[in-house]
């Protein structure tokens, strides 16, 4: 799957890159079924090695025939999307020096492509779902856990799912954040966003600073 990235936009730093999955859990799973385009909308988990290795995991419905539509190997894109904002020529000084200024969207977004393959393992899948379960649970004053309901119900639960496992085999992230305008332009944007509301991790990502390296 191709994706248009200008390289001032391409970010490729693994620990950026894994601390926005993170962030950002909730993908869209596409890939090709033998009954055409198919699309599914799940939270993953992602374990980077590298900037274009690692694992994505996570699980479906067993009513969903997706496990049964692909053979293990095949490939598939899981796309995250982060934070996004309507730019106005406002808001850049450069604005005022010679008008040559229009309206953008930034945006930031990864594309992971790998191959996947179903699991149906119940000791995998019961850590899977614990897991997903102990991350998003974390820092809640009234906490739940998965040995907190009946066990007989979580091993139904457990049935009636089926876990997969991407093995990725490249990432592309698109960080659009105004970084092809002047610093002061790029400056303006971020207080801009700021001053809509945006909190700090938003605002790194719509209008990053100019990076060192």
């Amino acid at each position: 799957m191709q994706v248009y990235v200008p390289e001032h936009f391409r970010e490729t730093r693994p620990e950026v890159l894994q601390r926005f999955l993170a962030q950002h859990p909730l993908a869209t799973l596409a890939a090709m079924t033998p009954q055409g385009l198919s699309a599914h909308h799940l939270p993953l988990r992602a374990q980077l090695s590298g900037a274009d290795s690692g694992v994505l995991r996570g699980h479906i419905a067993r009513a969903n025939t997706l496990w049964r539509e692909l053979a293990d190997g095949t490939p598939v894109l899981a796309i995250f999307t982060g934070p996004d904002a309507y730019v106005s020529p406002v808001w850049y000084p450069s604005r005022a020096q010679h008008g040559k200024v229009v309206p953008t969207w930034n945006y930031a977004a990864v594309h992971v492509d790998g191959t996947i393959r179903f699991i149906h393992e119940e000791a995998w899948l019961r850590q899977l779902v614990t897991e997903l379960t102990d991350t998003y649970e974390a820092g809640r004053a009234d906490r739940w856990r998965v040995s907190d309901a009946p066990a007989d119900y979580i091993e139904a639960m457990l049935a009636a799912i089926v876990g997969f496992e991407i093995t990725i085999t490249r990432i592309v992230a698109k960080f659009k954040g105004s970084q092809n305008r002047p610093a002061a332009d790029r400056a303006a944007v971020a207080a801009a966003l700021r001053a809509e509301g945006r909190n700090a991790d938003e605002v790194a990502q719509l209008a990053p600073p100019e990076r060192a390296d």
